[in-house]
């Protein structure tokens, strides 16, 4: 498995990382050993999660991944050979559960939500430690739009790095990231760690798929590109649609039909099942799943720092891995293009 060095920072990782959102929900303490086990035999080295996961995000199993991850770091013996990134939620009314609905970017809450997760993943350094969303007001999992009026009072972006600051110093913390960041965010994130001396963003972790382009043109040019910002591209599968399952089948089993539909509506987009079926038949016309071609061309794309997959079974995982070797032609590239063309992002 292909290496690369996240940002600016010493950590090396694999360009697969393993998504672990599932484990807790879909996935039992045992099969996340078994994917954990399976993941490191492949190569991979780097592992996701979140305080808020599994999803979708409920009072009974917050912090089941963590801990899942923590008891086989504890069994195994294999914290010198993984890299840790984990994320702090940020403000949602809605999960009063975490840190007692108080959850921001303030120097208490993010010593809270650091402390609580190293002590569910039974370790004493986070590798990775990432804003799972902005304290601030922005448009995001699925929003189409800024909208002025949901304003709401946000910690100031030097502050929350002063605390993630004190954190890198005390040993906890190695590394800082950034997730669903808009290009304003990360410009100021990196403003305010060189104007103060402060950590500096290595990662931004945003959606990326062939629905959901639009890291493209929002972020890369002159942004992270240029300010060396890793992207670690989720939802590389669009929520299991870009395997074509529920297109073949609407009563496929999988998170978008286990779950309600509201938990991730743009999935469910007109445009995106218009895509899904048309990406389908340009995989099986040559030769692929459209699991294949999804991943292959995540894969393939020069700025993803590294791509974040999850499954439910080892045989999904195998396969999602296993897609690392498909190489997309010149010509198979740009009919991937033609479709983007004609129905940009649909799933964003």
């Amino acid at each position: 498995m292909e290496k690369t060095r996240l940002g600016r920072t010493d950590l090396e990782v694999s360009k697969i990382c393993l998504g672990t959102m599932t484990f807790g929900e879909q996935n039992t303490e045992a099969d996340a050993h078994s994917q954990l086990d399976y993941a490191l035999e492949r190569g991979i080295n780097f592992i996701d999660t979140a305080e808020l996961y599994p999803v979708p995000p409920r009072a009974a199993t917050q912090g089941s991944t963590e801990r899942f991850i923590g008891s086989w770091l504890k069994k195994s013996g294999r914290r010198a050979d993984v890299v840790i990134a984990t994320k702090a939620a940020g403000p949602n009314s809605n999960m009063h559960w975490i840190r007692g609905g108080k959850q921001n970017f303030d120097e208490q809450n993010l010593r809270t939500a650091v402390e609580a997760s190293l002590k569910r993943l039974q370790t004493d350094y986070i590798d990775l430690y990432q804003l799972h969303w902005p304290s601030r007001n922005v448009p995001i999992f699925g929003a189409s739009a800024f909208d002025p009026a949901k304003e709401r009072r946000a910690v100031a972006i030097e502050d929350t790095l002063a605390a993630l600051g004190k954190l890198v110093d005390e040993g906890k913390l190695r590394h800082i990231g950034v997730s669903n960041e808009t290009c304003w965010g990360v410009a100021e994130f990196i403003k305010q760690a060189e104007m103060k001396g402060l950590p500096r963003i290595a990662t931004i972790q945003n959606l990326y798929n062939l629905s959901a382009r639009h890291f493209e043109t929002s972020l890369l040019d002159e942004t992270c590109y240029r300010e060396g910002v890793s992207l670690l591209a989720y939802s590389p599968l669009a929520f299991g649609q870009l395997s074509a399952k529920y297109h073949d089948n609407l009563k496929a089993h999988g998170r978008l039909t286990i779950f309600p539909p509201t938990w991730s509506p743009r999935y469910l987009r007109p445009g995106v099942w218009k895509v899904v079926g048309q990406y389908a038949e340009l995989a099986r016309a040559n030769g692929l799943t459209p699991a294949q071609l999804a991943l292959a061309w995540c894969y393939s794309r020069w700025f993803v720092g590294s791509t974040i997959i999850g499954a439910t079974t080892l045989e999904q995982l195998k396969a999602n891995i296993d897609a690392w070797s498909v190489k997309l032609t010149p010509e198979l590239a740009a009919a991937v293009d033609a479709i983007h063309a004609e129905t940009p992002n649909p799933g964003q």
